[in-house]
């Protein structure tokens, strides 16, 4: 198993792990312990550097088991290496990702709706609403909201828990769809301070203030009660 350091620790940029395993068709390494987010819940993968001696390999990609996907020559087992995040990338992700938490905390406190899908990429992200209806002064109204709590300044706290203290707290999936798995023992959740308490398992900045002004770019149908609102930080 590898230490997840990313879920403790979303500003660690570097660390010392070994490799436990290689995997040559795929030219994967896998490691005892790891700051690379594999990506789930709408956030991509980190990608960055791998080193060994002298030399650098590049990780294209981090799949789900925390397979580090890397050109060059592959490390040995036992060998010890020193990982790096791409962190402009990886900052650019976790402030987009916790304002995808702030229009969700908003629209669920302010009209109800849940969350039906989202997605998003490095200061874009897209999330869709089970709202009936969507016009430009709700959009305006909503966008308004959302850059009021950004300039409150907010603290966003990190926990795990244990499975059944989680669920005991309300409203803790706000997806339509429950996407935790049945035999999860521990839930970690995201908490932005008067906000929003969410289960997630992604990476988030420290306070709302580092997220920025935000931009509703788009909002369309994509359904009879589906709606679409795309961000722009």
């Amino acid at each position: 198993m590898t230490e997840a350091l990313y879920l403790t620790d979303s500003y660690l940029r570097c660390f010392d792990a070994h490799v436990i395993a290689v995997i040559e068709e795929q030219s994967a390494v896998l490691l005892d312990r790891s700051a690379f987010y594999p990506g789930g819940g709408g956030q991509p993968g980190d990608t960055g550097v791998l080193r060994v001696d002298d030399q650098e390999l590049p990780v294209t990609q981090v799949k789900r088991g925390n397979l580090h996907i890397v050109e060059g020559a592959l490390p040995t087992i036992g060998a010890v290496m020193q990982g790096e995040l791409d962190w402009e990338r990886r900052y650019q992700l976790m402030r987009t990702h916790s304002a995808m938490h702030i229009l969700c905390g908003v629209v669920w406190r302010d009209y109800g709706a849940s969350v039906t899908g989202g997605n998003m990429q490095p200061l874009r992200g897209r999330m869709d609403f089970e709202f009936e209806r969507m016009e430009k002064d709700l959009v305006a109204e909503i966008e308004a909201a959302i850059n009021v709590e950004v300039s409150a300044e907010r603290d966003i706290l990190v926990n795990i828990l244990p499975r059944e203290e989680a669920f005991q707290i309300p409203d803790l999936i706000r997806t339509k769809i429950n996407l935790l798995p049945e035999g999860i023992k521990e839930v970690r959740t995201v908490e932005i301070i008067g906000l929003d308490l969410q289960a997630d398992g992604g990476t988030h900045v420290a306070n709302t203030r580092e997220i920025g002004p935000l931009q509703i770019a788009e909002y369309r149908s994509k359904g009879r009660i589906n709606k679409r609102i795309t961000l722009q930080l």
